[in-house]
This record gives C-alpha cells, sequence and structure tokens, in this order.
C-alpha cells in the first residue's frame, strides 16, 4: 500500500475462544467429534428457552413497531424500567438518561475503550476477558495494563499489584472490575469490591463494573452491584440479557452511568460514547421491547433460580473431579459459568503430548504447533482437542502469564457433563506424565 493503513493497536484484536472453533471444524471434517466447551453461549449447549418467552417475542415481532427506529439511548420505556430496578435497592440512584443501550456489551465494550485519549489507561484483570484485553489494547497501541487475580486465593485480585500498579503507572485512569468474573467463575465479596473503589478513589480514576453475569451467583455466595457501594465515584456499569435469559443473539446490552455530574471532565466523556451512539443512530429495537415483559413475568424468578441452581451443581462435580489431579490448580466455580485451570508453574514441557488415532488430525495437530513460540498451555488445549475432541481455551489467550485452560458449565446432559470432566481429569494426567513415560521408553530402546 501507498501508506500504512493498519491501525496501530490492530495487533492486540485477539479472540482465541472464536479462533479455536475454525480448528475443531476442520478436525470435524477429518471425522473427530467434538465437545465445544469454549464459548459461553447457552443455547448453542442446549439451554431450551421457555414456551412463555419466546411467545413474548413473537408477540413483540407481530407488531409494527418493533422494525423500526428507537431512541438513541434506548427505549424509553425500558431505560425507565431499568433505573427503577437499580433505584429500587436504595443506595445510586439514576434516571432513564444515565442508561444507553447497545448492540451487545461488544459493541459497549469498543465505545468505552474507543472514545478514551489514546493516553488514558485502564488496568483490568488478568486473566480477562479477551474483549476487554483487546479493546484496551487496541486503543492505547500497547499491551493491556493488568493488575493479578490469584488462583492461590480464590481467583480474588491481588490488592497489593493492583494499588502499587496504579501509584507507579500514571496513565491508569480506571479500573476494570468483572464481577461475577469471566474466566475465573470467581465472585467478588463486598471487602474486595470497597477496597478496590477506595483505590479508584485515592487516585482520582473511575471504575467500569461489567455486571453482566450478577444475577447469575450460586453456591451461597453473595456480592454487591458497583452501584450499592461506590458513593459519588464515577462509575459505568455493563448489563446485558446474552446470559442472564440467555438470549444472545439479540445482540442487546445497556451501560449504566453513575455519578457523571460529579466531575465535568468524565461527562464530557460519557457526551463522547453517546455523540458516537448517535452516529450510529440507535441500537436492535425488539429485544429493548422484550426486557421489561420478561423480567417481570411471574415465572422469570423460578426459571433464572432453576438454572442457578443447575451451574451450581455442575460448577461441584466439576471441582469435585478435578480438585484432586496432581499439577494443576482449580478453584470452584461460584459465578457465571466459566472455570479457569492452571498448572503448577514448570509442569508444562515442548516434550508432553496425548495419542491421536485420526492420523489427518494429528498431522494438522503437529503442523499447527511446529511455529516458534507456542504456549505451552495453547499445546495442552490443541492435544486434548485432537486426542478427546474436548475444546477449551487456553488461559494464555485471556492477557495472563499464568497457564492452563477455560472450560464452560454448559453442558445441559449431566451424563455428559461427568463425561467430559472425567475425560479431562484423564487427560491432564496422561499428558504431564507422557514426556516422563517418553523418556522411559527411549532409555529402553537404548
Amino acid at each position: 500500500m501507498r501508506n500504512n493503513i493498519v491501525h496501530i493497536g490492530a495487533g492486540e484484536l485477539t479472540y482465541e475462544i472464536r479462533a479455536i472453533v475454525e480448528i475443531a471444524e476442520k478436525m470435524n471434517r477429518f471425522g473427530l467429534k467434538t465437545n465445544m466447551e469454549n464459548i459461553g453461549d447457552p443455547v448453542a449447549k442446549g439451554e431450551k428457552i421457555p414456551l412463555w418467552m419466546k411467545e413474548i417475542v413473537a408477540d413483540l415481532a407481530m407488531q409494527d413497531c418493533s422494525y423500526g427506529y428507537c431512541a438513541t439511548k434506548g427505549l424509553l420505556g425500558t431505560r425507565q424500567f431499568l433505573a427503577e430496578m437499580t433505584n429500587a435497592r436504595g443506595k445510586a440512584q439514576i434516571t432513564p438518561e444515565d442508561i444507553i443501550f447497545f448492540n451487545g456489551l461488544g459493541d459497549a465494550i469498543q465505545k468505552v475503550y474507543g472514545l478514551l485519549r489514546r493516553e488514558a489507561r485502564v488496568i483490568g484483570p488478568s486473566p480477562t476477558y479477551s474483549t476487554h484485553s483487546s479493546a484496551e489494547g487496541a486503543h492505547a497501541g500497547q499491551p493491556p495494563v493488568t493488575y493479578r487475580l490469584d488462583p492461590d486465593n480464590n481467583w480474588y485480585p491481588d490488592l497489593d499489584d493492583l494499588r502499587l500498579s496504579v501509584k507507579y503507572n500514571p496513565g491508569i485512569s480506571a479500573i476494570l472490575i468483572i464481577n461475577p468474573d469471566n474466566p475465573t467463575g470467581a465472585v467478588y465479596p463486598e471487602r474486595i469490591l470497597k477496597e478496590m473503589i477506595e483505590i479508584a478513589r485515592e487516585y482520582d480514576l473511575f471504575l467500569i463494573c461489567d455486571e453482566i453475569y450478577h444475577n447469575i451467583v450460586y453456591n451461597g455466595e453473595t456480592t454487591k452491584p458497583i452501584s450499592d457501594l461506590i458513593g459519588d465515584l464515577p462509575a459505568i456499569s455493563m448489563k446485558g440479557i446474552s446470559k442472564e435469559l440467555p438470549w444472545p443473539g439479540s445482540r442487546c446490552g445497556w451501560i449504566e452511568i453513575y455519578n457523571a455530574d460529579k466531575d465535568p471532565m468524565f461527562a464530557q466523556y460519557v457526551q463522547s460514547i453517546l455523540n458516537s451512539k448517535m452516529v450510529e443512530v440507535c441500537s436492535t429495537t425488539l429485544p429493548q421491547k422484550a426486557i421489561p415483559l420478561i423480567l417481570s413475568h411471574p415465572e422469570y424468578p423460578a426459571y433464572l433460580e432453576e438454572r442457578r441452581l443447575r451451574y451450581e451443581k455442575y460448577s461441584n462435580i466439576a471441582y469435585q473431579m478435578l480438585k484432586t489431579v496432581p499439577g494443576i490448580k482449580v478453584n470452584r466455580t461460584n459465578g457465571a459459568f466459566y472455570m479457569s485451570v492452571v498448572f503448577q508453574p514448570k509442569t508444562l514441557t515442548d516434550q508432553q503430548s496425548l495419542p491421536i488415532e485420526n492420523a489427518e488430525v494429528r498431522s494438522m495437530i503437529e503442523e499447527l504447533l511446529s511455529g516458534p513460540n507456542v504456549n505451552l498451555d495453547k499445546r495442552f488445549v490443541y492435544y486434548l482437542l485432537a486426542s478427546t475432541g474436548i475444546c477449551v481455551v487456553p488461559i494464555s489467550s485471556f492477557c495472563t502469564e499464568e497457564r492452563g485452560f477455560r472450560v464452560t458449565l454448559l453442558e445441559m446432559d449431566e451424563g455428559e457433563f461427568t463425561q467430559i470432566f472425567k475425560t479431562l481429569s484423564k487427560a491432564i494426567t496422561d499428558y504431564l506424565c507422557s514426556a516422563e513415560r517418553r523418556t522411559k521408553t527411549v532409555k529402553m530402546v537404548d
């Protein structure tokens, strides 16, 4: 090209969660049956949408007004409904004007990071959800800045690391909190959230809190929405219906803005987000119309509780099956529907493998792993996929120095779910022992 047309942050835009799907699909063509445990789509894993919810959507689809534009911020009636839900808790008080709808949280994330001044950085957790880290890195044209989540402490934030990172990096302007967390499944207690808020207050930062899984908490854990704790601190909460209803194909999410009137610069930044949305005209209309009808339906609380109880049961099955496997660290999932497993330091090598029966699949994997600088957990993930058909995501793709993988709890069939984790447990053990077995075999041949 005559000029360099590539954005300075283009190299930070990665999404291994979907990238591995292409590899799994190629293996399917070679005859390998796969279990796709890589992506958080309950519908794709067999979740049945209840009839009453379908009837609400079907009725809206028959109304002409569902096919038109809505206000740029979103439907006023829906924003009023959501503001009342937030205000009913008695802490933060917002109006419908403090809510902006987007075409899914992916759209919101791109706007929230993309409209920051390039030098203004948002420090996020490590590991972190790829859409956040990619968008933050892309907007700055540099690798993301992070604070550590501790696998030896329930995946809670390392608050000392967060404080020091903020103190010695004056470019940090905001803290990202994902609660409940993706990819770890951790749920943050109130005391941790309060400490993070105090760090933001001390260094004059604002907060971004991804709360899309806020109503999917179980195992007796509790947490608080950030709106209940921030006081007068400027903040943005990200919410949506893709995981809770679940309706990921709706591409419908929103942000709630707190205390924009407390800081003129924050208010100007929020206005730029709205102006950017105005250029697009608006977000999808029909899903917004459905939100008050679904969330206020008399059958919704029991439906949501049924889903929570299933995730709770499955989180305990998965934890019980993995917690005694040597060489890994595993925490029970208490929110959302993911589990992150990391290998103990120095347990992974580039000599480990799993048996692959299909010659074409084996050739494909060997080619994929022949390139330079392949992370050791990606090596495990590829061998796991090729050997067992279980598709997970390497934890290194979530912006962390840890090595391991993320797996979902979404398989609907309990027998199949149990078998997946039984197979996974055995595969981890076999993989970690494979280099030792190979060495012994070589010695015997010699």
